[in-house]
Protein backbone atom coordinates (compact mmCIF):
# COMPACT_ATOMS: atom_id res chain seq x y z
CA UNK A 1 0.00 0.00 0.00
CA UNK A 2 3.08 2.30 1.25
CA UNK A 3 4.11 1.87 -2.64
CA UNK A 4 0.33 2.86 -4.22
CA UNK A 5 0.27 6.17 -2.20
CA UNK A 6 3.65 7.03 -2.89
CA UNK A 7 2.43 6.81 -6.81
CA UNK A 8 -0.65 8.58 -6.42
CA UNK A 9 1.65 11.53 -4.52
CA UNK A 10 4.42 11.79 -7.26
CA UNK A 11 4.37 14.81 -9.22
CA UNK A 12 5.60 14.75 -12.80
CA UNK A 13 8.73 16.58 -13.32
CA UNK A 14 8.00 19.45 -15.47
CA UNK A 15 11.01 19.79 -18.06
CA UNK A 16 10.39 20.49 -21.69
CA UNK A 17 7.24 21.74 -20.78
CA UNK A 18 6.21 25.42 -22.21
CA UNK A 19 3.53 27.40 -23.37
CA UNK A 20 2.91 26.06 -26.24
CA UNK A 21 3.06 22.24 -24.89
CA UNK A 22 0.82 23.36 -21.58
CA UNK A 23 -1.79 24.99 -24.36
CA UNK A 24 -1.95 22.13 -26.49
CA UNK A 25 -2.22 19.51 -23.53
CA UNK A 26 -4.75 21.50 -21.78
CA UNK A 27 -6.76 21.71 -24.79
CA UNK A 28 -7.07 18.42 -25.94
CA UNK A 29 -8.28 17.58 -22.17
CA UNK A 30 -11.03 19.64 -22.65
CA UNK A 31 -11.52 19.10 -26.25
CA UNK A 32 -12.56 15.39 -24.87
CA UNK A 33 -14.38 16.50 -21.70
CA UNK A 34 -16.76 18.95 -23.65
CA UNK A 35 -17.27 16.28 -26.59
CA UNK A 36 -18.39 13.37 -23.78
CA UNK A 37 -20.68 16.09 -22.32
CA UNK A 38 -22.41 16.76 -25.88
CA UNK A 39 -22.61 13.27 -26.79
CA UNK A 40 -24.64 12.57 -23.30
CA UNK A 41 -26.89 15.57 -24.30
CA UNK A 42 -27.21 13.55 -27.54
CA UNK A 43 -27.44 10.53 -26.12
CA UNK A 44 -30.26 11.62 -23.77
CA UNK A 45 -32.13 13.12 -27.29
CA UNK A 46 -32.35 9.76 -28.45
CA UNK A 47 -30.31 11.45 -31.30
CA UNK A 48 -27.13 8.78 -30.36
CA UNK A 49 -28.55 5.06 -30.12
CA UNK A 50 -26.72 2.26 -28.84
CA UNK A 51 -24.36 2.29 -26.52
CA UNK A 52 -22.17 4.71 -25.08
CA UNK A 53 -19.52 5.01 -22.64
CA UNK A 54 -17.85 8.25 -21.47
CA UNK A 55 -14.26 9.10 -21.25
CA UNK A 56 -15.13 11.52 -18.38
CA UNK A 57 -12.61 11.46 -15.62
CA UNK A 58 -9.75 9.78 -17.61
CA UNK A 59 -8.59 12.19 -20.31
CA UNK A 60 -4.98 12.77 -18.91
CA UNK A 61 -4.21 8.89 -20.14
CA UNK A 62 -5.01 9.47 -23.65
CA UNK A 63 -3.72 12.87 -23.92
CA UNK A 64 -0.70 12.40 -21.74
CA UNK A 65 0.17 9.45 -23.93
CA UNK A 66 -0.46 10.60 -27.46
CA UNK A 67 1.87 13.75 -26.51
CA UNK A 68 4.67 11.92 -25.58
CA UNK A 69 4.46 9.65 -29.43
CA UNK A 70 4.12 10.47 -32.86
CA UNK A 71 1.63 11.00 -35.29
CA UNK A 72 2.53 8.07 -37.09
CA UNK A 73 2.52 5.60 -34.23
CA UNK A 74 -0.30 3.86 -33.78
CA UNK A 75 -3.24 3.74 -31.47
CA UNK A 76 -5.66 1.07 -30.84
CA UNK A 77 -8.61 0.95 -27.94
CA UNK A 78 -11.85 -0.94 -26.54
CA UNK A 79 -15.35 1.59 -26.38
CA UNK A 80 -14.86 3.98 -24.41
CA UNK A 81 -12.39 5.49 -27.17
CA UNK A 82 -13.90 8.64 -28.27
CA UNK A 83 -10.98 10.49 -25.99
CA UNK A 84 -8.35 7.92 -27.70
CA UNK A 85 -9.66 9.40 -31.21
CA UNK A 86 -10.17 12.67 -30.86
CA UNK A 87 -6.21 12.52 -28.65
CA UNK A 88 -4.93 11.02 -32.02
CA UNK A 89 -6.19 14.12 -33.99
CA UNK A 90 -9.07 13.10 -35.46
CA UNK A 91 -11.53 15.52 -36.53
CA UNK A 92 -14.34 15.91 -33.82
CA UNK A 93 -17.02 16.35 -36.59
CA UNK A 94 -16.48 13.61 -38.43
CA UNK A 95 -16.09 11.49 -34.80
CA UNK A 96 -19.57 13.38 -33.69
CA UNK A 97 -21.59 11.90 -37.23
CA UNK A 98 -20.35 8.39 -36.44
CA UNK A 99 -21.90 9.02 -32.70
CA UNK A 100 -25.27 10.19 -34.64
CA UNK A 101 -24.75 7.23 -36.94
CA UNK A 102 -24.54 9.48 -40.22
CA UNK A 103 -22.73 9.06 -43.36
CA UNK A 104 -19.99 11.68 -42.86
CA UNK A 105 -18.92 10.16 -39.63
CA UNK A 106 -15.51 7.92 -39.94
CA UNK A 107 -17.28 4.72 -40.28
CA UNK A 108 -20.03 6.29 -42.20
CA UNK A 109 -22.07 5.39 -39.35
CA UNK A 110 -21.82 2.21 -39.56
CA UNK A 111 -19.93 1.97 -36.43
CA UNK A 112 -21.01 4.05 -33.77
CA UNK A 113 -19.65 4.87 -30.85
CA UNK A 114 -17.66 1.11 -30.10
CA UNK A 115 -16.77 1.49 -33.88
CA UNK A 116 -14.42 4.46 -34.08
CA UNK A 117 -11.77 4.01 -36.86
CA UNK A 118 -9.59 6.65 -38.54
CA UNK A 119 -6.62 5.34 -40.89
CA UNK A 120 -5.80 9.03 -41.50
CA UNK A 121 -4.09 9.80 -37.84
CA UNK A 122 -3.15 5.78 -37.42
CA UNK A 123 -6.00 4.85 -35.03
CA UNK A 124 -6.94 1.56 -35.78
CA UNK A 125 -9.89 1.19 -33.83
CA UNK A 126 -12.30 0.68 -30.94
CA UNK A 127 -13.17 -2.63 -30.54
CA UNK A 128 -16.23 -4.03 -28.21
CA UNK A 129 -14.69 -7.56 -27.20
CA UNK A 130 -13.48 -7.26 -24.38
CA UNK A 131 -9.38 -7.89 -24.56
CA UNK A 132 -9.62 -9.04 -28.33
CA UNK A 133 -7.97 -5.93 -29.39
CA UNK A 134 -4.99 -7.24 -27.39
CA UNK A 135 -4.08 -9.62 -29.82
CA UNK A 136 -4.43 -6.85 -33.06
CA UNK A 137 -2.50 -4.42 -31.30
CA UNK A 138 0.56 -7.50 -30.98
CA UNK A 139 0.12 -7.91 -34.88
CA UNK A 140 0.48 -4.35 -35.56
CA UNK A 141 4.16 -4.51 -34.15
CA UNK A 142 4.51 -7.34 -35.77
CA UNK A 143 3.58 -5.57 -38.92
CA UNK A 144 6.12 -2.67 -37.58
CA UNK A 145 9.03 -5.42 -36.88
CA UNK A 146 8.43 -6.52 -40.52
CA UNK A 147 8.76 -3.90 -42.44
CA UNK A 148 11.95 -2.31 -40.56
CA UNK A 149 9.84 0.40 -39.12
CA UNK A 150 10.53 2.15 -35.59
CA UNK A 151 6.83 3.13 -34.61
CA UNK A 152 5.17 2.06 -31.45
CA UNK A 153 1.39 0.65 -31.07
CA UNK A 154 -0.01 2.17 -27.79
CA UNK A 155 -2.65 -0.61 -26.33
CA UNK A 156 -5.21 0.61 -24.64
CA UNK A 157 -7.60 -1.43 -22.69
CA UNK A 158 -9.34 -1.64 -19.07
CA UNK A 159 -8.89 -3.36 -16.10
CA UNK A 160 -11.49 -5.45 -17.43
CA UNK A 161 -9.35 -7.10 -19.92
CA UNK A 162 -6.71 -8.44 -17.61
CA UNK A 163 -8.39 -12.06 -16.61
CA UNK A 164 -8.63 -12.54 -20.14
CA UNK A 165 -6.08 -14.79 -21.91
CA UNK A 166 -6.08 -12.36 -24.96
CA UNK A 167 -4.50 -10.14 -22.30
CA UNK A 168 -1.86 -12.82 -21.64
CA UNK A 169 -1.36 -14.33 -25.17
CA UNK A 170 -0.51 -10.75 -26.64
CA UNK A 171 1.92 -9.82 -23.91
CA UNK A 172 3.16 -12.83 -24.21
CA UNK A 173 4.19 -12.66 -27.93
CA UNK A 174 5.36 -9.02 -27.79
CA UNK A 175 7.74 -9.76 -24.88
CA UNK A 176 8.87 -13.19 -26.92
CA UNK A 177 9.32 -11.69 -30.34
CA UNK A 178 10.52 -7.71 -28.84
CA UNK A 179 7.12 -5.71 -30.59
CA UNK A 180 7.08 -2.26 -30.37
CA UNK A 181 3.79 -2.23 -28.33
CA UNK A 182 3.21 -0.26 -25.51
CA UNK A 183 -0.17 -1.89 -23.12
CA UNK A 184 -1.83 1.12 -21.24
CA UNK A 185 -4.28 -0.52 -18.76
CA UNK A 186 -6.70 2.56 -17.65
CA UNK A 187 -7.38 0.82 -14.56
CA UNK A 188 -10.66 3.07 -13.28
CA UNK A 189 -11.15 0.00 -10.97
CA UNK A 190 -14.50 -1.04 -11.75
CA UNK A 191 -15.07 -3.38 -15.02
CA UNK A 192 -18.02 -2.47 -15.64
CA UNK A 193 -19.71 -2.75 -12.14
CA UNK A 194 -16.87 -5.30 -10.50
CA UNK A 195 -14.45 -3.98 -8.44
CA UNK A 196 -11.05 -4.59 -8.95
CA UNK A 197 -10.33 -6.50 -5.63
CA UNK A 198 -13.52 -9.11 -6.60
CA UNK A 199 -11.79 -9.91 -9.83
CA UNK A 200 -8.34 -10.09 -10.08
CA UNK A 201 -6.26 -12.20 -7.31
CA UNK A 202 -3.62 -9.90 -8.34
CA UNK A 203 -4.60 -6.38 -7.63
CA UNK A 204 -1.73 -4.49 -8.63
CA UNK A 205 -1.83 -4.89 -12.28
CA UNK A 206 1.26 -3.87 -13.56
CA UNK A 207 3.09 -6.67 -11.77
CA UNK A 208 1.63 -8.69 -14.73
CA UNK A 209 4.40 -7.71 -16.91
CA UNK A 210 7.23 -9.44 -14.68
CA UNK A 211 6.08 -12.82 -15.62
CA UNK A 212 6.40 -11.67 -19.17
CA UNK A 213 9.84 -10.12 -18.76
CA UNK A 214 8.86 -6.82 -19.67
CA UNK A 215 9.07 -3.23 -18.02
CA UNK A 216 6.07 -2.60 -16.05
CA UNK A 217 4.61 0.31 -13.77
CA UNK A 218 1.83 2.33 -12.29
CA UNK A 219 1.61 5.86 -12.85
CA UNK A 220 -0.98 8.40 -11.65
CA UNK A 221 -3.65 8.40 -14.42
CA UNK A 222 -4.71 11.58 -12.93
CA UNK A 223 -1.70 13.25 -13.94
CA UNK A 224 -1.31 14.30 -17.88
CA UNK A 225 2.75 14.94 -17.33
CA UNK A 226 3.28 11.94 -14.86
CA UNK A 227 1.50 9.98 -18.71
CA UNK A 228 3.82 11.77 -20.56
CA UNK A 229 6.86 11.00 -19.25
CA UNK A 230 5.93 6.92 -18.47
CA UNK A 231 5.17 6.90 -21.58
CA UNK A 232 8.02 8.76 -23.25
CA UNK A 233 10.16 6.41 -21.53
CA UNK A 234 8.45 3.49 -23.08
CA UNK A 235 8.71 4.80 -26.34
CA UNK A 236 11.70 5.62 -26.32
CA UNK A 237 12.62 1.85 -25.33
CA UNK A 238 10.16 0.65 -27.98
CA UNK A 239 11.99 2.75 -30.67
CA UNK A 240 15.31 1.25 -29.63
CA UNK A 241 14.70 -2.47 -29.95
CA UNK A 242 10.96 -3.13 -29.70
CA UNK A 243 10.45 -3.45 -26.13
CA UNK A 244 7.39 -3.84 -25.00
CA UNK A 245 6.26 -2.44 -21.74
CA UNK A 246 2.83 -2.33 -19.57
CA UNK A 247 2.01 0.46 -17.77
CA UNK A 248 -1.25 0.70 -15.28
CA UNK A 249 -2.27 4.00 -15.60
CA UNK A 250 -4.87 4.47 -12.43
CA UNK A 251 -7.75 6.69 -13.07
CA UNK A 252 -11.05 7.10 -12.41
CA UNK A 253 -14.27 7.35 -14.53
CA UNK A 254 -16.41 10.38 -12.94
CA UNK A 255 -20.00 8.65 -14.95
CA UNK A 256 -21.29 5.17 -14.83
CA UNK A 257 -20.10 2.38 -17.02
CA UNK A 258 -22.26 3.45 -19.80
CA UNK A 259 -25.41 5.94 -20.88
CA UNK A 260 -27.37 2.88 -18.98
CA UNK A 261 -25.51 3.07 -16.03
CA UNK A 262 -25.34 6.81 -15.76
CA UNK A 263 -23.59 7.39 -12.13
CA UNK A 264 -22.76 3.75 -11.11
CA UNK A 265 -24.32 4.35 -7.84
CA UNK A 266 -25.15 0.41 -7.66
CA UNK A 267 -21.66 -0.41 -6.86
CA UNK A 268 -19.63 2.96 -5.56
CA UNK A 269 -20.92 5.76 -3.54
CA UNK A 270 -21.47 9.46 -3.88
CA UNK A 271 -19.06 10.00 -1.61
CA UNK A 272 -16.83 8.10 -3.33
CA UNK A 273 -17.30 9.78 -6.52
CA UNK A 274 -17.52 13.37 -5.05
CA UNK A 275 -13.97 12.41 -3.28
CA UNK A 276 -12.33 11.52 -6.63
CA UNK A 277 -13.56 14.24 -8.70
CA UNK A 278 -11.09 16.41 -6.41
CA UNK A 279 -8.39 15.22 -8.43
CA UNK A 280 -9.36 16.04 -11.61
CA UNK A 281 -7.12 15.70 -14.09
CA UNK A 282 -8.15 18.94 -16.42
CA UNK A 283 -8.52 20.81 -12.83
CA UNK A 284 -5.18 19.54 -11.47
CA UNK A 285 -2.88 20.31 -14.71
CA UNK A 286 -5.43 24.21 -14.98
CA UNK A 287 -3.85 24.53 -11.64
CA UNK A 288 -0.04 23.67 -12.15
CA UNK A 289 -0.30 25.50 -15.44
CA UNK A 290 -1.58 29.08 -13.97
CA UNK A 291 1.14 28.43 -10.90
CA UNK A 292 4.00 27.55 -13.26
CA UNK A 293 3.65 30.18 -15.30
CA UNK A 294 3.05 28.29 -18.65
CA UNK A 295 -0.48 29.57 -18.91
CA UNK A 296 -2.74 32.48 -17.87
CA UNK A 297 -6.29 32.97 -17.07
CA UNK A 298 -6.86 34.69 -20.73
CA UNK A 299 -4.89 31.96 -22.50
CA UNK A 300 -7.12 29.24 -20.47
CA UNK A 301 -10.57 31.09 -21.71
CA UNK A 302 -9.27 31.58 -24.43
CA UNK A 303 -8.86 27.87 -25.09
CA UNK A 304 -12.03 26.90 -23.87
CA UNK A 305 -13.77 29.43 -25.70
CA UNK A 306 -12.01 28.05 -29.27
CA UNK A 307 -13.11 24.25 -27.59
CA UNK A 308 -16.48 25.24 -27.06
CA UNK A 309 -17.08 26.37 -30.44
CA UNK A 310 -15.75 23.44 -32.04
CA UNK A 311 -18.16 21.17 -30.24
CA UNK A 312 -20.72 23.73 -30.71
CA UNK A 313 -19.64 22.70 -34.86
CA UNK A 314 -19.15 19.27 -34.74
CA UNK A 315 -22.53 18.55 -33.00
CA UNK A 316 -23.96 20.96 -36.11
CA UNK A 317 -22.08 18.54 -38.41
CA UNK A 318 -23.73 15.31 -37.34
CA UNK A 319 -27.11 17.21 -37.34
CA UNK A 320 -26.83 18.40 -40.78
CA UNK A 321 -25.02 15.36 -41.80
CA UNK A 322 -27.54 12.50 -44.17
CA UNK A 323 -28.20 9.33 -42.69
CA UNK A 324 -25.95 6.29 -44.89
CA UNK A 325 -28.27 5.23 -47.64
CA UNK A 326 -29.72 1.76 -47.61
CA UNK A 327 -27.18 1.00 -50.12
CA UNK A 328 -24.61 1.44 -47.30
CA UNK A 329 -25.68 -2.16 -46.13
CA UNK A 330 -23.71 -3.63 -48.83
CA UNK A 331 -20.70 -2.15 -48.58
CA UNK A 332 -17.62 -2.40 -46.59
CA UNK A 333 -18.13 -6.33 -46.09
CA UNK A 334 -15.23 -8.98 -46.35
CA UNK A 335 -15.87 -11.79 -48.34
CA UNK A 336 -13.63 -14.99 -49.62
CA UNK A 337 -13.37 -15.30 -52.92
Amino acid sequence: MAQKTAIFQKSAPAAGIDPKLARALYADMVLIRRFEEKAAEGYALGKIGGFLHLYIGEEAVAVGATSAMRPDDYAIAAYREHGHCLAKGSDPKRVMAELYGRIDGLSKGKGGSMHLFDKSVNFLGGHAIVGAHLPLATGAGFSIKYRGGDQVVACYFGDGAVPEGEFHEAMNLAALWKLPVIFICENNRYAMGTSLERALAETEIWKFGRAYNMPSEAVDGMDVLAIRDVIGQAVARARVDGTPSLIEARTYRFRGHSMRDPAGAVYRTKEEVEREKLRDPIALFRDRALKAGWLSEDDLRSIEKDVADRVDEAVAFADASPEPPIEELLTDIFKES
